[in-house]
């Protein structure tokens, strides 16, 4: 009698990479409290890593606009090219790296500018360099290209900061792309300029390694901090630099998906040829309205940027009083990651009682490689965070 084949299940029909990706933890966790919520539950999220102000009328009008003027056709899928010209201005005059519009894709969110750029560069047998603590998505976005992980840790006590001797000790023969997220989620490291220097003597050593700056909080910085690229700072390197941003935070325009990726034209062409055959271009008109925030004033986005100091001082406050907790105070972006080791409960199991027993959403550190911590976001009122505060230090007193 033939052989027959196995029962078909749905593991079978899945690839192996389909297999292995995990969906966002900080998803997951919003989603939850939005049903815990739905239901009747009484719950304060301090979870999201979303601004909660509107997005500029100015912005929203250019949009509008540009949806009136019918707008809403295809376009290239690199970009319009008055916003591709807008980016590579803004790159060159604020950010001081000398930037021409073919050097930029549009992109859908940041998110798809780092896809995008890890398709394209990494492949099995490649190494990815990620500084620990990390924004979640990374190490999924390299394996999902065939690439490997290399962690490279760092200590709370230390500031979250990534060392040149511990870049130095961290690189091997299949090093291909090094991560810098600054400032940075979860930890709100910003690095200075001086450290910068000092990663780019490394950097000189090993001209394999390339670099992503995922700058999407550049404009986030607590007072008495600056941001620097790279790219700037080390311009021989220029060549070897990526740059990540995007209108998502400091614009509070998550949900129009505008982000770009800026560097080495032949890299950003084979990007933009891999949009060509997944999304295509960006939202048309929602590229207008991108046009007018990255051309327009910068008044919308001190204010904001102004307002998430206050909140992220109080946040980093109310942490620092609460006993036994440690905390290394945020230099920019919207977070928090306190140490809450002391507590003898692992992050997601802290993260989870927390949530049901006390009604309040945080984001377990076991989520940006740190089990130790968890994450709190000041992108909500100073009703909120003073009402998640009083939440977490209720919880950690009956443990």
């Amino acid at each position: 009698m033939p052989a027959t084949s196995p029962p078909q299940t749905e593991n079978t029909w899945l690839s192996q990479r389909a297999q292995a990706l995990k969906p966002s933890l900080t998803l997951a966790i919003a989603a939850k409290a939005k049903a815990l919520k739905a239901d009747g539950r009484d719950i304060c999220s301090l979870s999201a890593g979303e601004p909660d102000f509107e997005t500029p009328a100015f912005i929203r009008q250019a949009a509008a606009d540009a949806l009136a003027a019918g707008q809403t056709r295809y376009g290239p899928a690199a970009g319009e090219p008055a916003l591709r010209e807008a980016i590579a201005a803004k790159l060159s005059d604020e950010n001081h790296v000398a930037t021409s519009a073919e050097q930029v894709l549009v992109t859908n969110g940041g998110k798809q500018a780092l896809f995008n750029l890890f398709q394209v560069l990494l492949e099995r047998g490649d190494e990815l360099l990620l500084p620990a603590p990390y924004w979640l998505s990374y190490p999924d976005m390299a394996e999902l290209a065939g690439a490997s992980v290399r962690l490279i840790p760092s200590q709370a006590a230390d500031g979250f900061r990534l060392r040149p001797e511990a870049l130095e000790a961290a690189i091997t023969p299949k090093s291909k792309l090094l991560v810098l997220n600054s400032p940075s989620n979860p930890t709100g490291t910003v690095l200075s300029r001086t450290e910068l220097e000092a990663l780019a003597s490394v950097l000189r050593r090993h001209p394999q390694l390339l670099v992503v700056c995922d700058e999407i909080y550049e404009f986030l910085l607590a007072p008495g901090h600056s941001h620097h690229s790279l790219a700037a700072v080390a311009p021989d390197l220029a060549e070897r630099i990526f740059i990540v941003g995007g209108c998502a935070k400091g614009w509070a325009m998550t949900g129009w998906r505008i982000g770009w990726l800026a560097g080495h034209g032949p890299v950003i062409k084979a990007a933009a040829a891999l949009q060509s055959q997944s999304t295509s271009n960006v939202c048309t008109f929602a590229q207008y309205g991108a046009l007018a925030a990255v051309s327009g004033p910068r008044d919308c986005v001190r204010a904001m940027a102004q307002q998430f100091n206050s909140r992220r001082q109080r946040l980093s406050d109310g942490l620092r009083a609460i006993a036994g907790l440690k905390l290394q105070p945020p230099a920019g972006a919207f977070y928090a990651f306190p140490d809450v080791s002391h507590y003898g409960l692992d992050s997601m199991s802290l993260c989870n009682r927390l949530l049901d027993e006390q009604g309040l959403a945080v984001v377990p550190g076991i989520a940006f490689g740190d089990d130790r911590c968890i994450r709190l976001s000041c992108a909500a009122s100073e009703a909120t965070i003073d009402d998640g505060l009083q939440r977490l230090s209720r919880f950690l007193q009956t443990l």
